[in-house]
């Protein structure tokens, strides 16, 4: 399938934001490393001094380039093509990662890379081709039809859970909290983005959206979900290695998007069998290049490949401990398994 002028457009924005956002995230933590190094608090406890860090600051402009692009990409092409393409800010994470923050990227982890760029390719080439919307009403009877309110009840009672119950005591120690609070909250973000954005598109084509309610309400949505974002991956990236927030966010935010996109937008609707799944394994391959990025670094940093006895805690078991920076004074390769929330491993 060829790609209209619009889809066109909006991979080439999409491009654009995964450089910036992918090189922001590590500038961002520089930035928090620094604060934490100042003041001795760190953001994953609550900490706040990394306001006052520059870097901090230039981390966070870089990253509002690349989600300014992104929201741009949203108002010309379907999100189910744009948001996939967020594994290439994986592979600018994972690289300056391994030059700046001295995180090493293995030798298998380019093949992560290489499958991360070919899922892309085949996600682009099978990409369903935007829908016509001529006023955000056409949105909003989207956004309130039962299936989509359903997704949207889920979303709230989830987050609700995570971060009144799980967060204050398994947080630390549970990778997959914060970066669930992320993924949840990002999955409406991105809808209420794209549908702002194609009304601040239809807008600037003289078909003025700003007179509708239903415009200023996407956009106080976008704000709260950005807001909770913004700080839930901040105490993210400040308490794990950049190496294991990046991979498991991007395939948690971009599975819960796709299937956000797919009941409100209807992005699937006219397309064969064949092109679906097509897409499918596009979005799988690169899941698993995303997955092995972090695997491969797990495996490599092991005990067991150094010489040493195979004592090393599973991948699995590291997704409960963090297997990262817990403390800025040491570089834990593991934590123990007694402080996981092994209670609670089966809801995950």
């Amino acid at each position: 399938m060829g790609l209209s002028k619009e889809n066109l457009t909006g991979l080439t924005l999409a491009l654009v934001s995964s450089g910036f956002i992918g090189s922001s995230f590590i500038i961002k933590k520089q930035g928090l490393r620094r604060a934490a190094a100042v003041s001795g608090v760190r953001a994953g406890v609550g900490g706040y001094y990394y306001l006052m860090e520059p870097l901090w600051w230039v981390g966070l402009i870089i990253m509002i380039i690349g989600e300014v692009a992104n929201f741009v990409a949203y108002a010309f092409a379907p999100a189910v093509l744009v948001t996939p393409l967020g594994a290439l800010s994986i592979i600018v994470s994972a690289v300056l990662a391994d030059l700046i923050l001295k995180e090493k990227l293995p030798h298998l982890g380019i093949l992560g890379c290489v499958m991360c760029i070919a899922g892309s390719i085949i996600i682009v080439i099978n990409a369903p081709k935007e829908q016509p919307i001529t006023s955000v009403l056409e949105i909003w009877n989207m956004a309130t039809q039962p299936a989509f309110l359903a997704y949207v009840a889920s979303v709230m009672v989830l987050v609700f859970i995570l971060v009144f119950h799980f967060a204050p005591t398994c947080g630390h120690s549970n990778v997959l909290v914060y970066t669930g609070i992320c993924s949840l909250m990002g999955s409406l973000s991105v809808m209420s983005v794209k549908a702002l954005g194609t009304s601040l598109k239809l807008t600037f084509e003289g078909k003025n959206q700003l007179i509708y309610p239903e415009t200023w309400f996407f956009m106080l949505v976008v704000a709260i979900c950005v807001i909770m974002q913004m700080n839930y991956l901040n105490k993210a990236l400040d308490t794990f290695n950049t190496a294991i927030v990046s991979p498991i966010y991007y395939v948690m935010f971009t599975t819960l998007t796709i299937l956000a996109s797919v009941i409100m937008f209807k992005d699937w609707d006219g397309q064969s069998g064949g092109t679906i799944v097509s897409e499918i394994c596009g979005f799988i391959v690169v899941l698993s290049g995303t997955i092995m990025l972090h695997a491969t670094k797990d495996f490599e940093r092991s005990p067991s490949v150094r010489g040493s006895p195979p004592s090393s805690p599973s991948l699995s078991v590291r997704l409960f401990t963090g297997n990262g920076d817990l403390s800025h004074k040491q570089d834990e390769e593991s934590v123990s398994p007694d402080s996981m929330c092994s209670r609670r491993q089966e809801l995950y």
